[in-house]
C-alpha cells in the first residue's frame, strides 16, 4: 500500500519534466507560429526587402518594421508603420492603422500577394 502514493508521485514528477521539456505527446505535435519577420519581393524583379511584424497592440493589430530600402518596391510602404490583420484573412500595411498602404490576400502557396494597389504585384513571405 506504501508503494502506491510513490509510485503516483514518480508519475507527476515525470509528466511535469517532460512538460517543462516540450515532450508532451500532442502538444509536441503542435505548429510553431510563424515567424515574425518576413521578405517582400516585388514579382518579376528581383528587389526584396525585409519587414518584421512586432507586437500585438489590439485584436489583429500589430506594429510593423518596414526597412527604407522596401520604397525602391514601392514607394511609399516605408512610412508603414501597421500590420492589421482583418477577418477575412487579409493583411494590410499602414502608416496609421486604418488607412491601408498595401493589401495583401493569401498566396496560392505560402506566404501573402498583394491586390491593392494592382501594381506591383508584392509577394510576402516568411522568412528565418
Amino acid at each position: 500500500m506504501r508503494a502506491l502514493p510513490v509510485l503516483m508521485a514518480a508519475a507527476a514528477l515525470f509528466g511535469s519534466v517532460q512538460l517543462l521539456r516540450g515532450g508532451g505527446g500532442e502538444a509536441a505535435s503542435e505548429p510553431t507560429p510563424p515567424s515574425g519577420s518576413y521578405k517582400l519581393v516585388a514579382n518579376g524583379d528581383e528587389a526584396s526587402c525585409a519587414v518584421k511584424r512586432g507586437a500585438e497592440i489590439s485584436d489583429g493589430l500589430s506594429l510593423l518594421t518596414v526597412a527604407a530600402n522596401c520604397r525602391r518596391i514601392l514607394p511609399g510602404i516605408e512610412r508603414a508603420k501597421f500590420w492589421r490583420e482583418q477577418d477575412d484573412d487579409t493583411i494590410a500595411f499602414s502608416a496609421n492603422g486604418i488607412d491601408p498602404i498595401v493589401t495583401f490576400g493569401i498566396a496560392d502557396g505560402d506566404g501573402y500577394e498583394s491586390y491593392a494597389p494592382a501594381l506591383p504585384l508584392l509577394s510576402l513571405a516568411a522568412s528565418n
